[in-house]
């Protein structure tokens, strides 16, 4: 029976102190009616359960207040604190009266203020350890970021590396193909000419009178010319060419071994003769450039 004076003195004072009716039967079940501070730590801590506020349905063949199981089971010497605070037996002792309810109740909204007092503190303390972790968290992130960005950057540096280098192989290999073919012209145009000068006949010691001067030998036909090419920043260049290639040969030849580009013509000093578009196509033998002949590069 003091069990149940105490369980409902507990939940009386929850009451008075403005908790609802279905926190506070909770909080007094929950908590074996081990006094109104554990019931008041045991509704700090579940007052945000989304079933808080939900009538509380005691378990089967066990009523709020009604068990005289557990109100035997507790020795007589032993009553819970509640009941020690507020009730006394009948040899001169006597009920609470309401002023000391009054300062009861006080003492416990006090003790509740501090240990909100302590949770909040608690949760600040613990949300001031979430942000260190997320701070953590972040600049492990940054960290990790930055090594991707270190590597995307050394990968576009090492291919632009071999892009380069393959540039400058192929530019080479074209020099050299230029520079074989060049040299195959020389040794072709200087056969020729040794050959040329070997079989000429060696020329009189005594200049022949014109009655004894035979008919004009005919005119020799070359199949091979030696073009010389004057550059616009004073350099030249020298090439030989079939006599039957176009004059458009040269020209490509100009814009493969300098730096005047594809906007230049070509032109005769003398007689001074400019070259045009139709010029490019006809043979060099048929604009009287064989065997050899000076080209001047002439901007458009």
């Amino acid at each position: 029976m003091m069990s149940e004076m105490a369980e409902y003195t507990t939940l009386e004072s929850l009451l008075e102190m403005g908790f609802e009716r279905n926190r506070a039967e909770k909080a007094v079940a929950h908590t074996g009616n081990q006094g109104i501070e554990r019931a008041m730590d045991w509704l700090m801590e579940h007052e945000n359960d989304p079933d808080i506020d939900e009538p509380y349905v005691p378990p089967t063949g066990n009523v709020l207040g009604s068990s005289e199981q557990e109100s035997l089971s507790q020795p007589a010497s032993e009553p819970t604190e509640s009941a020690e605070e507020t009730f006394e037996t009948e040899d001169g002792k006597r009920p609470m009266t309401e002023e000391e309810k009054k300062e009861q109740i006080k003492r416990l909204e006090e003790l509740m203020r501090v240990k909100q007092e302590e949770r909040r503190e608690r949760e600040r303390q613990e949300e001031v350890e979430r942000e260190k972790q997320r701070r953590k968290h972040g600049q492990e992130l940054q960290q990790v970021r930055q090594k991707l960005q270190d590597d995307e950057m050394k990968q576009l540096a090492e291919q632009r590396r071999r892009e380069k280098m393959e540039d400058r192989m192929a530019k080479q290999r074209v020099k050299e193909k230029i520079a074989r073919d060049r040299e195959e012209r020389a040794r072709k145009f200087g056969g020729s000419s040794s050959s040329t000068a070997s079989t000429s006949p060696p020329s009189e010691a005594t200049p022949q009178s014109p009655e004894n001067q035979g008919p004009p030998p005919a005119k020799k036909d070359y199949d091979e010319c030696r073009i010389q090419v004057r550059l616009l920043d004073g350099s030249a260049l020298m090439a030989v060419f079939k006599a039957q290639e176009p004059l458009a040969a040269v020209r490509v030849y100009v814009q493969m071994n300098s730096s005047e580009g594809e906007d230049f013509t070509l032109l005769s000093p003398y007689p001074r003769r400019v070259y045009t578009d139709l010029d490019m196509e006809k043979p060099l033998q048929e604009l009287g450039l064989v065997p050899s002949a000076v080209l001047v590069v002439a901007k458009k």
